[in-house]
């Protein structure tokens, strides 16, 4: 029996529901791995779960920050192993639940982000250089120093360009290649590890659809209430997908059918880029939803896994 399961997969797989009943069947308390959901008042963006879908399971990282803190990899770190202690004292199973890889990866593997010292000097000159020069500019600055690690990471994640940027400035090491070495660091945890995949086209499909219900459900009306609340889109939250694009549109930069359109391309391409960060990963079980027919065949293999 294992002592922490992850389940994570592209976005619109189907995470959510399948969490919910796993955790039930086996007394398990979820800790959100969604770099997005952290925030207050974002919930239609960000496809957030509701209270009702949590089914009295308790959640975590949900809610907890408002928009304009700071949340990145270390505090993410930080919170989970907190939680986890937690939920171990209770006598319950940690569930890590979401999308985003490399936040998984610190946790599972217990990377340490302090050994490099205080990058935030660096790191400001090259967010006044993205500022200035563009954001294709920066990523094509990347491209030059990190050819690999640019590929995975879209131009529009200035956060993620600039990070790896100051990085190579700090250590001289490429993330990528750092990233490489600290998967092949042993886990504190004796976990089970479940990407959930279906296919290509389908879950394309499915994204679309789940961006045509955020607008129906008031995506835009949910932008202009946070633009009233003094956030703005120099927010790291705020450049969310689904955010900055919805800005956009309401300054008149784009209409409606082109921002809709953007959003999908954009989720698109990092449902894409999941995939090939979650491929890289060494101790994966993958659980193809088309293979098993229905969260209860998923999780009946989730659970041999698990009991293993």
């Amino acid at each position: 029996m294992k002592d922490l399961i992850v389940l994570t997969g592209p976005t619109a797989v189907g995470k959510t529901s399948l969490s919910i009943m796993l955790a039930k069947e086996i007394g398990g308390e979820i800790i959100s791995a969604d770099s997005m959901q952290v925030y207050k008042y974002m919930n239609i963006g960000t496809a957030k779960i509701t209270e009702e879908e949590m089914c009295g399971v308790p959640h975590f990282l949900i809610d907890e920050l408002e928009p304009n803190e700071e949340f990145n990899v270390t505090i993410f770190k930080d919170k989970v192993m907190k939680y986890i202690e937690e939920i171990r004292s209770r006598g319950h199973i940690p569930i890590i639940v979401g999308g985003t890889g490399f936040y998984i990866q610190s946790v599972i593997y217990d990377i340490n982000f302090t050994e490099y010292g205080d990058d935030s000097k660096v790191r400001k000159k090259y967010e006044e250089m993205a500022e200035s020069l563009g954001k294709t500019e920066i990523h094509k600055r990347l491209s030059e120093v990190d050819k690999d690690y640019a590929e995975s990471v879209s131009e529009n994640n200035v956060k993620k360009v600039v990070r790896a940027l100051a990085f190579y400035e700090m250590t001289g090491e490429k993330l990528s290649e750092h990233n490489a070495k600290e998967r092949e660091r042993v886990s504190p945890f004796d976990f089970a590890y479940f990407v959930l995949t279906m296919d290509r086209e389908k879950l394309y499909k499915r994204i679309d659809k789940r961006v045509d219900i955020m607008f129906e459900m008031g995506l835009v009306k949910e932008v202009e209430g946070l633009l009233k609340r003094g956030y703005d889109k120099s927010m790291v939250s705020m450049q969310g997908i689904g955010y900055k694009e919805v800005i956009d549109y309401l300054n008149g930069k784009t209409n409606l059918d082109e921002c809709m359109e953007i959003i999908k391309r954009d989720t698109r391409h990092f449902a894409k880029r999941q995939l090939t960060w979650f491929k890289r990963e060494k101790i994966v079980n993958y659980i193809d939803k088309e293979e098993f027919f229905s969260d209860e065949k998923c999780m009946e293999e989730m659970l041999k896994v698990y009991n293993s």
